[in-house]
């Protein structure tokens, strides 16, 4: 690692024994000090003789963005926008015109555009959109897949496909077929011809799937990857998808269900929460309940009757109606939620987990062909 480097790792109580930082690293270090400067830790420690003419005090929203933009990797864009947004709440990463159209496209933001589209104005509010779409995009290219794999079929050990595919590689078959192969000299196992296993299509009648979904300010990623889950779902010839939001109303998106776009954007994060409203108007649309599944996506932090949702639930299970409550749809933890609400539910006969888009799919699709 260089001088220079060394000189931003260490900050600016380093520069006696390192030197003063060139141009390009001084940018670098006026936009990193400009964030992390604001922490507490940080500002104990800075010195009276800051040196540089760009110094933090001058950036600009729209300077700070340029400037890491033009200086550090897409990786690191990201933290530090992550970090602007969520560590020390500098809204105006979202709501600035000029920061908007050179933001990069990640899913903070996206929570961020949805927590703060009511203070954007139309501008704003347009270029918002566009960002929306973008992050919207890169999900669904990523469920989708998942999600058409969980409907393609079960794997078939006795029929071999030449599609190549790595869910659908036979381990152990390609193993044995390729054991001629191995250099125990260099302990290598070359695979000159890997084995490929069949699909068998899953033939179904139509199901119901009903996706509830909290949409209180805590359950923002769970709201983004139900509305992309719910658009995945949709094309299915098997599934017939109603997408319904709530807080202490129901509002139901199925029309929209094609758009996640405008699903997301007419989301009002905030407010109460009355989810027993949520399932009864959720049993309404049950047609049939022995080939229904409703999902309920909440943190079970019910602001009604605690009793009338687990009464309601209760009633659906019993007549045929698979029920699974979700704590979280984010790939990327847990949060919390009410684990004394959820166990009533489960007492009653609801399934609860947190699940990935990707793993709710393979449990619909796990229902719909047994």
């Amino acid at each position: 690692m260089t001088s220079q480097r060394w000189r931003l790792v260490l900050g600016e109580a380093a520069q006696p024994s390192l030197g003063s930082l060139d141009a390009t690293h001084q940018g670098m270090d006026d936009a990193l000090s400009w964030l992390y400067d604001r922490d507490p830790g940080f500002a104990e420690r800075e010195t009276a003789n800051r040196q540089g003419s760009l110094g933090p005090s001058n950036l600009t929203i729209p300077d700070w963005i340029d400037k890491v933009h033009r200086l550090f990797p897409k990786e690191t864009i990201e933290r530090l926008e992550k970090d602007a947004v969520e560590k020390y709440q500098i809204q105006e990463v979202v709501t600035h015109p000029e920061v908007l159209k050179r933001a990069e496209p990640n899913p903070t933001l996206l929570q961020a555009v949805l927590r703060t589209k009511h203070l954007m104005n139309e501008e704003v509010l347009a270029l918002a959109r566009e960002l929306v779409a973008k992050v919207v995009q890169q999900l669904m290219e990523k469920f989708a897949k998942e999600i058409r794999v969980s409907f393609s079929g079960t794997r078939d050990r006795r029929r071999r496909s030449l599609f190549k595919s790595a869910n659908n590689l036979d381990a152990k078959a390609t193993l044995r077929r390729n054991l001629a192969h191995y250099d125990p000299i260099k302990r290598q196992l070359f695979i000159e011809r890997p084995i490929f296993m069949a699909r068998t299509k899953r033939h179904t009648d139509k199901w119901q799937v009903i996706l509830l979904v909290d949409e209180s300010g805590s359950m923002i990623p769970s709201v983004i990857h139900a509305a992309v889950t719910a658009a995945c779902l949709w094309g299915l010839p098997s599934i017939r998808t109603h997408l319904v939001i709530f807080d202490t109303e129901v509002v139901d998106l199925t029309e929209d269900c094609t758009d996640p776009v405008e699903v997301l954007m007419k989301v009002q994060l905030g407010g109460g929460t009355d989810i027993g409203k949520a399932v009864r108007y959720g049993a309404e649309l049950v047609e049939n309940p022995r080939k229904s599944i409703v999902v309920l996506i909440t943190d079970f932090c019910e602001g009604a009757s605690g009793d009338v949702l687990v009464q309601q639930v209760k009633q659906l299970v019993d007549s045929g109606v698979v029920v699974l409550g979700l704590a979280a749809l984010d790939p990327e933890g847990v949060p919390a939620y009410d684990r004394d609400m959820a166990q009533r539910l489960v007492n009653v006969g609801a399934h609860v987990g947190a699940m990935t888009p990707g793993e709710l799919a393979n449990f619909i699709a796990s229902k719909v062909a047994s």
